[in-house]
């Protein structure tokens, strides 16, 4: 029998995205210097070497059709699938797609940095790994840290498909990374050199208006080819940002915490 290693893998980059977010509503096509949130989003994530294709992973609901439509108007590609069940879409794509390996980007993530997407790919090029993800330490995986922001996920199609064959909850729209992190998958967390420089509750998401707000600031500031140290440098010069979404760390989290989809596999 031949090893995994010893044929090509297709990694292909998919973005999770849906415009119905209560906290902030069709925050995928919020403008930002003259540009939907997403659109900043596939311009970072092209700048990235090692994948196949980039897949917007939308739902079937009509209320996303004009997500779509947008999409469609830049020929980027669109995979609808099911509404709640996160994985289930993610898993229908990997088959339409013949993908083994997903670099698992929400459509929120808009500092995404290109160069873990490349990080990512070749952690599964050269070990038997299951999920990969960016996190402040090496052993307890943190949701709420900023890194999240900045550092993708990516996971083997394979995993991902045990997973669904024996999961119990069918909503897995909140917290579905915690199945590789918290049941017993060959996992790998990634902390950047400079984890030390992130601001204590440093907001790297598009989930609030606030977070729009800073988001403005920041594009303003730098545009959108920015890499890390450039991004936290804002931060170290003007401090004061930090102000526009400290009232919502703690919102976000307990609406994580409250949503959680059950992980467990036994």
């Amino acid at each position: 029998m031949k090893s995994l290693f010893t044929y090509k893998l297709n990694i292909d980059v998919f973005v999770l995205a849906r415009l119905s977010s209560s906290r902030l509503p069709k925050k995928h096509l919020k403008e930002i210097i003259g540009k939907p949130a997403i659109h900043h989003l596939i311009h970072r994530i092209k700048k990235a070497k090692k994948y196949r294709k980039i897949v917007v992973c939308t739902t079937n609901l009509s209320e996303d059709d004009e997500l779509v439509q947008n999409l469609k108007q830049e020929n980027i590609e669109v995979f609808r699938g099911d509404s709640e069940d996160v994985l289930k879409r993610i898993v229908d794509a990997a088959e339409h797609y013949n993908t083994d390996v997903v670099i698992d980007i929400e459509g929120d993530k808009i500092y995404t940095e290109p160069k873990y997407i490349d990080i990512i790919s070749d952690e599964f090029k050269k070990s038997n790994i299951d999920y990969v993800t960016g996190n402040d330490s090496l052993k307890k995986f943190n949701p709420s840290h900023g890194v999240h922001g900045i550092i993708p996920a990516g996971i083997s199609v394979r995993a991902l498909k045990q997973i669904c064959n024996i999961k119990k909850n069918k909503n897995t729209e909140t917290g579905y990374k915690e199945f590789f992190t918290r049941n017993k998958f060959k996992t790998k967390f990634i902390v950047p050199d400079n984890i030390n420089k992130f601001p204590k509750n440093l907001r790297l998401f598009l989930d609030y208006p606030e977070d729009l707000k800073m988001a403005i600031h920041i594009f303003k500031e730098i545009g959108n080819d920015f890499d890390l140290n450039e991004l936290l440098s804002i931060f170290e010069k003007k401090p004061e940002l930090l102000e526009i979404t400290k009232n919502v760390v703690n919102l976000w989290l307990e609406n994580y915490q409250k949503n959680k989809t059950e992980y467990s596999l036994d």
